[in-house]
């Protein structure tokens, strides 16, 4: 089933012919097949982990240097992520270079003609499913520099400088969900052996444990490559040792640990999607060792009690607030 961004730029197949076409940026279908038949090469790129899992021969990362006469941009919510790839990307091209941009209305798509409209000539040239297409060709090149993206900031709550890119969940200061779930923690806890931040993000989490408990050995995972990317360096500059890997959930998570601690994603684009929660659950019981604790905060609204109680027989409530609430459950 293609995605409404796919069904516009399918109005548009002859733009395709014989050319050697890029797809990047926020992508959650399989338009590369629907216009197989029409391109020369088809390339993608992606940074989201998920979607590379679930697909073939897709290049994922921060960065992409794939050349191609077409480039096709998949917009995202993300403003600042949006301009981070759009700008990396064409600053690899050379003068005369097209691109097509598409995206939902309501996820801010209209601001591609000011971020690009410096480097080159863009244009509207479609409007159906509540999407915007936008033909651009490239008179300037852009001066990317990556440093520019990067933001940081001091963790009030712990002696930690936390650092961020565009699209990272808790970017710009520590979210209150997270917060709550580091008050549950203390010095004087046993916390011992293996933890697992799932959900990485900046790396709050996994830092903080990190420098709460020296002893354990952590790993921090993400779908997003930017997190993955804010992570690393978070643990960097914080002189904290820390394995980060690329995994959906637990795709590409096979040992067990003492610890799996989250505040799991419950937005998914700009609905709300439970999908990856409920898996983050049903599946650490499989990568937990016996006693270990599954610790997570949520929005006291979502309704993954009953889910706790099913597979682990009960749960705690460690903390809670008028809109979130901590979990946790032992084998």
């Amino acid at each position: 089933m293609l995605s409404s961004e796919s069904e516009v730029l399918s109005r548009h197949l002859e733009l395709f012919e014989n050319k050697n076409i890029l797809l990047f940026g926020y992508m959650q279908d399989q338009f590369a097949k629907q216009i197989s038949s029409q391109a020369k090469n088809i390339a993608v790129f992606s940074s989201y982990f998920d979607f590379v899992t679930q697909n073939k021969n897709i290049e994922f990362g921060i960065e992409c240097h794939q050349q191609a006469d077409l480039g096709v941009f998949y917009w995202s919510k993300n403003k600042q992520e949006c301009q981070f790839q759009l700008l990396q990307w064409l600053s690899t091209t050379q003068v005369g270079q097209e691109l097509l941009i598409i995206g939902e209305n309501r996820s801010g798509v209209r601001s591609v003609e000011k971020i690009l409209s410096p480097f080159g000539h863009i244009a509207k040239i479609d409007s159906a499913r509540r999407c915007g297409l936008y033909h651009f060709e490239l008179t300037q090149l852009p001066d990317f520099n990556c440093k520019k993206f990067w933001k940081s900031y001091r963790l009030s709550i712990a002696d930690l400088t936390i650092f961020t890119l565009p699209a990272v969940f808790s970017s710009a200061e520590l979210d209150m969900g997270s917060k709550l779930l580091l008050s549950t923690f203390n010095k004087n806890d046993k916390v011992k052996g293996k933890t697992l931040d799932l959900g990485c993000g900046a790396g709050v989490i996994g830092a903080y444990l990190k420098q709460l408990f020296p002893k354990i050995k952590l790993t921090m995972s993400d779908i997003h490559a930017m997190a993955l990317q804010s992570s690393e360096r978070t643990l960097k500059e914080n002189h904290l040792e820390g394995n980060v890997v690329a995994s959906n959930v637990f795709s590409h998570i096979e040992e067990r640990f003492d610890l799996i601690v989250s505040n799991p994603p419950f937005h998914d684009g700009i609905d709300t999607a439970y999908t990856a929660v409920e898996t983050l659950i049903t599946e650490a019981k499989k990568h937990l060792n016996r006693g270990g604790e599954l610790r997570i905060v949520a929005n006291s609204h979502l309704p993954y009690a009953d889910l706790l109680d099913n597979l682990f027989g009960s749960h705690k409530v460690l903390a809670k607030t008028n809109k979130f609430k901590v979990y946790s459950v032992r084998m």
